[in-house]
């Protein structure tokens, strides 16, 4: 059984959200006998840039994947929400190891638990029930003031909408430029209030800039900038899982060469120390994509999921723009 192929914009929005996720993360991975850390509103410019930015692509792409999964396990077999049910009772086993063992800010089972109540159950309902509860999961929480992973179930199912609605197909047709615009003119003020100490709009801004992020780097792949960017982010985002949990291991590592408290380290500190991760991480992904089809987690996890050994051995060169792939963290 061959793989399907994949689409090349959702491995390069997935590898440009794992960049931001890792800044955010490094002084909470780092802080192994705190609190998981957070910058407070607007103090300063991960307060803008990367806070409450990166985690909602990364839900969004979550619930696109989930829905591109289905319609792969469709294909395949005549009980495709089983499929659906161990893959996500595997991703929380790995969750949950990594949580216990590493580190307790882990978002794999939040993101496993959610799958299961939210995402696997609205797979039965038509497609515009699933739109007025996205807009009820998401609106309500962002009405109350609050953020975080309260968005993650109207993201999953926004993500789910997209791919239902056929418009993950058509990413890389779409003109993203006027919704790039968009966006951009309404995070000024969100942003402007976030700065002023207006908690409720630290959410309203985050997913705003978000939208700025998606649509941008979409309205980029159309231009001649797509092969860079292709080259940068494609290979960290087809091993996003492997890297997110190696992300781990290395910041706690390096913290433990380093020293000190990390919540004292500088912006440029963090930023240093994540660019060499993600650096490190770009090359030795490259080169084992080289030679296998998958990432070790990722084979590991489509292991789970379909219960038979996948090849792992890389037979030709992926092709891209299909509307389907069933491996990936979150395609």
């Amino acid at each position: 059984m061959s793989p399907q192929p994949r689409i090349t914009a959702l491995d390069v929005l997935r590898g440009f959200a794992l960049c931001g996720i890792l800044v955010v993360n490094v002084r909470p991975i780092a802080n192994v006998d705190a609190d998981v850390l957070s910058h407070a509103v607007g103090a300063d410019w991960p307060g803008y840039l990367a806070d409450q930015r990166f985690f909602p692509i990364f839900s969004l792409l979550f619930g696109v994947g989930f829905s591109l999964m289905l319609k792969t396990a469709a294909n395949r077999t005549d009980r495709p929400r089983l499929v659906l049910l161990r893959r996500l009772l595997a991703l929380l086993a790995i969750g949950l190891l990594h949580m216990f063992v590493l580190w307790r800010g882990d978002i794999l089972t939040i993101y496993a638990v959610v799958g299961l109540v939210v995402l696997l159950p609205s797979t039965w309902l038509p497609r515009w029930a699933v739109a007025v509860l996205a807009g009820v999961l998401l609106v309500v929480p962002l009405a109350l003031g609050t953020n975080g992973v309260v968005l993650v179930p109207g993201l999953f199912l926004l993500g789910s909408l997209l791919t239902r609605y056929g418009v993950t197909q058509r990413l890389e047709r779409m003109t993203w430029w006027p919704a790039t615009l968009v966006f951009a003119v309404l995070a000024v003020p969100a942003a402007w209030a976030q700065s002023n100490q207006v908690y409720s709009a630290f959410a309203v801004a985050g997913l705003l800039t978000a939208g700025v992020y998606v649509c941008g780097m979409l309205a980029l792949f159309r231009t001649p900038l797509r092969p860079a960017l292709q080259a940068i982010f494609a290979p960290l985002g087809r091993m996003a899982l492997t890297n997110y949990l190696s992300a781990t291991v290395l910041v706690l590592l390096i913290s433990a060469v380093l020293g000190g408290r990390p919540d004292t380290w500088s912006e440029g500190t963090v930023l240093l120390i994540a660019a060499g991760i993600l650096a490190a991480q770009r090359v030795l992904s490259g080169l084992w994509l080289r030679h296998f089809r998958y990432g070790p987690v990722e084979w590991l996890w489509r292991y789970a999921t379909w219960l038979r050994r996948p090849s792992g051995e890389r037979r030709e060169a992926p092709a891209y723009n299909s509307p389907s792939s069933p491996s990936g963290f979150v395609q």
